[in-house]
This record gives C-alpha cells, sequence and structure tokens, in this order.
C-alpha cells in the first residue's frame, strides 16, 4: 500500500488555483456537506473552533473520500501536537503565529523523522494506513505540506527568511490579526493593512513559495487572487450560518 497523495501540496506546486472554506462548527455532518460542495480545499480549525484530535479524525475521514483537500490548522506550534495531527491521517498543517525564520525551522522539525527532525515514530496509526504502508517513514514527508501563518508585522518583515526556510511549502496571511498587530485591530481593510498585504505575492516570488490569505468577500478575495495569491479561503461555515439564519428569521419579522 502506498502512502496517500497530498491533492493540495501538489496543487499548489503546479500552480493550480485552489479556493476553499473554513471550517469552525465543530461538526463532522457540516465537513461532509462541505466536502462535496465544490471547494479544492476546507480547513479544520483547531485553533478558534473548540476542535480536537477526536473531532478532527473524523472530519478527516470524511475529507479522504472528496474532492477536497483537507488543511488543519493546529492550535499552537507545539512538537506533540504536530506529532498526534499527523498521525491521525493530517497531511496538510496550518501553523498560526510564525514570526521568525526560527520558529518556521522549528516547524519544519516537527513535522520530519530523524535525522531530519524530531518527530516521534509509531509503528501503527491512521497515517500509513495502520502499518500497511511499508515505506511510511521514508516517504512521509514527501506528502506533507507545511503551510506557515504570518499575521504579525514582525512575520510580515521576515517574509523572505520565512519563506526560504526548506520545508516550509506556502505562506498564509491572517488578516485580521495582521490588521491588530498594525494598530488597526478590527479593520483589516485599512490601507496600511492592504498595501503590505498586497506587496506579498511579489515578494514572495524569488522563494517560489505560493501565498494563500483568508478573504470571506468575494470583492476582496478577487481583488487578492489578482494580486497573485495562489489558494484563497472565502468564508466560514459558522459565518454562513450565523449570517444566512439571520437573513432567513429577518423575512418574517413582519409577522411578528
Amino acid at each position: 500500500m502506498e502512502i496517500p497523495v497530498n491533492k493540495f501540496k501538489h496543487a499548489i506546486t503546479e500552480n493550480r488555483l485552489q479556493i476553499g472554506l473554513w471550517s469552525q462548527l465543530v461538526s463532522t455532518i457540516a465537513v461532509e456537506v462541505l466536502a462535496d460542495a465544490g471547494y479544492d480545499f476546507v480547513v479544520v480549525d483547531a485553533e478558534h473552533a473548540p476542535n480536537d484530535l477526536g473531532t478532527v479524525m473524523p472530519m478527516l475521514q470524511m475529507l479522504d473520500r472528496s474532492p477536497a483537500s483537507a488543511i488543519v490548522r493546529v492550535p499552537w506550534r507545539d512538537m506533540v501536537l504536530f506529532k498526534r495531527y499527523l498521525d491521525i491521517g493530517a497531511q496538510t498543517l496550518l501553523i498560526p503565529f510564525v514570526e521568525t525564520p526560527e520558529q518556521a525551522a522549528e516547524a519544519v522539525a516537527f513535522s520530519r523523522y530523524p535525522p531530519a527532525g524530531v518527530r516521534g515514530v509509531a509503528g501503527c496509526h491512521r497515517a500509513n494506513r495502520f502499518g500497511r504502508v511499508g515505506d511510511y517513514l521514508d516517504t512521509a514527508a514527501s506528502e506533507i505540506c507545511l503551510v506557515v501563518q504570518l499575521e504579525t508585522r514582525l512575520g510580515l518583515e521576515n517574509l523572505e527568511a520565512i519563506a526560504a526556510i526548506d520545508g516550509v511549502d506556502a505562506v498564509f496571511i491572517g488578516p485580521a490579526d495582521l490588521s491588530a498587530s498594525f494598530g488597526h485591530l478590527g479593520n483589516p481593510g485599512h490601507p496600511e493593512v492592504q498595501e503590505a498585504i498586497a506587496a506579498v505575492p511579489g515578494r514572495l516570488k524569488a522563494s517560489g513559495k505560493p501565498g494563500g490569505i483568508l478573504a470571506p468577500v468575494e470583492a476582496t478575495a478577487r481583488l487578492h487572487l489578482e494580486q497573485g495569491f495562489a489558494f484563497v479561503a472565502v468564508g466560514n461555515d459558522l459565518s454562513l450560518l450565523a449570517t444566512h439564519s439571520a437573513a432567513v428569521a429577518k423575512l418574517y419579522e413582519d409577522l411578528r
């Protein structure tokens, strides 16, 4: 048996545009609905949603049989968390709050077996199909994709150095935290923030690494795609539910 192919990693390596959606509902049914909705990827959030290993694994099982790739945003840059999420079958990890090339290199090490890194070795887990992928230890790194999230002024200042780290596959911009770091809390549309974001694809060209971003407003998403971002998350299930459920309720306000 062979290691599963990481469709998202191959897509961004081949410069194929990827459009995705965030999932914060902590629901396997919601993820199953999203899996076949037409997105290229679904981000399962374990940082700002109350997900854990027990909830994420069945979501990965749902996404494995769908056209959409799974990306897991881990809670933090932590060796034990990396090991556990990789062992349950996550192949693409989104790493929050990376600010320096040293932190990026540390994240890479957490995802690699010795001597290239420090990932703990287990013989039987979901990622190696319960021991049935005989060469998993030698091939795992080829299908693991690490996306580092830059969400502070310092992280953006170190963009080129972070992107140059071997093993970092892509860079993702978090506009909400970035705007806070720039002193514009709650205003990612501020001109200073947008100017910094617009420069990211051009700055990444030298490294050859693709850039991604969260853009839940269609006009903003299209703008970022025109700027050269390679993958964009265009919304999240929790916000969609909140917005549309309120909109339907409002239709009947005249009857109350």
